[in-house]
């Protein structure tokens, strides 16, 4: 009788902890203004042309698919142009889901003054420069990756050295 009560017994606490997560608050849907709001900062801060950026390749790599077979060409570049209207609606559905990202991190308060401030031209600059920034500081995080290596392999080398290792 014992047995069975405590059988009984883990097996209620087994059903809550199952149920647990589906008696969860599920979060709420954001409203039409806050995603409305979100897809503008999406837009906005530009990126929405990372988007663009494999869209654009993607549709070149179709087209040099068939380059040894040039009587394909005009009809694959027009497959290509028909296909563009399709890839905007990829785009379009992204741009959405980025949205609903930014509605679970940002209030539509917070999205409305990123909106404003994207609009700004301070914004406006920002976000057009955004690309070559970005260029760059991937050049600066290239050398100071292979510095920051070398740096770590003198010093491990330094202190296991004090420690009476060797290391190659």
């Amino acid at each position: 009788m014992i047995l069975t009560a405590f059988r009984n017994a883990m097996s209620g606490m087994a059903l809550l902890l199952l149920a647990g997560p589906a008696l969860a608050q599920q979060p709420a849907e954001p409203s039409a203004t806050h995603l409305a709001v979100a897809r503008e900062v999406a837009v906005g801060s530009g990126i929405a042309r990372s988007y663009d950026a494999i869209i654009e390749p993607t549709l070149d790599q179709l087209r040099r698919m068939n380059v040894t077979r040039p009587e394909i060409r005009e009809d694959l570049d027009k497959v290509v142009e028909l296909l563009r209207p399709e890839m905007e609606l990829q785009k379009q559905q992204m741009i959405a889901a980025t949205a609903r990202v930014y509605t679970r991190f940002l209030t539509e308060s917070e999205l409305k003054e990123l909106a404003a401030f994207f609009k700004s031209p301070v914004g406006l600059k920002y976000v057009n420069t955004q690309p070559q920034v970005l260029d760059d500081i991937v050049k600066e995080m290239a050398t100071w990756s292979q510095n920051l290596s070398e740096y770590v392999i003198i010093r491990a080398r330094a202190e296991m050295a004090k420690r009476g290792h060797q290391l190659q």
